[in-house]
């Protein structure tokens, strides 16, 4: 696969490399990272034909945005892509907190809260291009308007819902801002589908982040949301390729699924996938970064990385080659559904 061979983002004009980074571990998700390598991250994903970049204020609490922004600083800025986020606030306060989910290890003192209102959206975004030292961004997505209830096994994904505050708010203001140009696609990120497509039916939007639910372990549960996408062309990124790590590192002990530790079901599945990886000699976390990108609506998808040479292992792994044999005998096994489509 070739990284320079970009992929549309909906019906806007932006095109995204297939492999993007993501900002998370940028804002220290689960452990802290220097400056040092959060720019050497940075410069080494660049170096390496990346071109899609994408933040939000959560990550970090503007640690992520801060850091993009000044490993971003000098680059050609038309032929980089960035997308962050609107729905949290971020309130300067004289201490750090500890960050929503628990997942963020010393993030910058500003307090978080959720607010999609359209003033909101727009105070969000003006501090955004401050932390990012730029005067736009391609893309700005509607961030957790469950309030990432979905993260919780078995709670019930409309259990927290600012569906209708995000409608009558933050939704209106960035269509205008797209209508006048000043951004030029508009979407949501979010852990669950359900909502999302909800969100399909409701608006006019570019793309969708989906995180963790269109993975080698998950296929089937968002096929309505993939589904739709397809036939009413709007670009799906994933985000979360790793399930949050349990694909990258395997079954072992302390693996981590949708932020904690991965139950004994999901263990038990990704034991079963990497029989078949050591058959074929094949990396478990060449096929995850791979898999996703087979669906035709999805546009791209953005692993996180916390140093250069995790940005190499990223696309070493992206680049592996996968013999059509490997994905025939997942499909044998039962680990991917009949019509779910692999890469060829």
């Amino acid at each position: 696969m070739n990284l320079t061979d970009t992929r549309a983002v909906g019906r806007s004009a932006v095109r995204i490399t297939p492999l993007g980074l993501g900002g998370t571990a940028l804002g220290n998700i689960y452990q802290a990272v220097t400056e040092a390598d959060a720019r050497a991250t940075i410069a080494a994903a660049y170096q390496a034909g990346v071109r899609y970049f994408d933040t939000a204020p959560l990550y970090g609490h503007g640690l992520s945005e801060t850091r993009l922004g000044k490993g971003l600083a000098g680059l050609p800025r038309g032929e980089l892509v960035i997308s962050t986020k609107v729905g949290y606030a971020l309130t300067p306060q004289a201490q750090t907190q500890a960050g929503s989910l628990g997942a963020f290890v010393d993030p910058l003192p500003n307090a978080i809260s959720f607010d999609y209102s359209r003033d909101g959206a727009r105070r969000s975004l003006e501090g955004s291009l401050r932390r990012l030292q730029t005067d736009h961004v391609e893309i700005v997505l509607i961030h957790d308007p469950d309030e990432s209830t979905s993260l919780e096994r078995g709670v019930d994904p409309y259990a927290r819902s600012h569906f209708a505050e995000v409608m009558a708010g933050a939704y209106p203001a960035l269509h205008d801002l797209r209508s006048q140009g000043v951004i030029k696609a508009i979407g949501l990120g979010m852990n669950q589908w359900q909502m999302l497509l909800d969100f399909a039916r409701a608006g006019d939007f570019d793309c969708f982040l989906l995180a963790g639910r269109y993975t080698l372990l998950e296929q089937l549960e968002a096929a309505p949301l993939m589904e739709h996408c397809r036939d009413h062309q709007i670009s799906l990124i994933i985000g979360g390729p790793y399930n949050s790590g349990i694909l990258a590192t395997g079954a072992v002990a302390g693996a981590y699924y949708n932020y904690s530790p991965a139950p004994d079901d999901v263990l038990a599945q990704v034991r079963r996938i990497e029989a078949v990886c050591a058959r074929h000699a094949v990396p478990l976390a060449a096929a995850a970064l791979q898999f996703p990108l087979a669906h035709p609506a999805v546009a791209g998808v953005i692993p996180g990385a916390r140093s250069a040479a995790e940005v190499a292992a990223n696309v070493r792994l992206w680049q592996y080659p996968i013999p059509a044999i490997f994905w025939q005998e997942l499909r044998a096994e039962g680990l991917i559904a009949p019509d779910v489509p692999v890469p060829a």
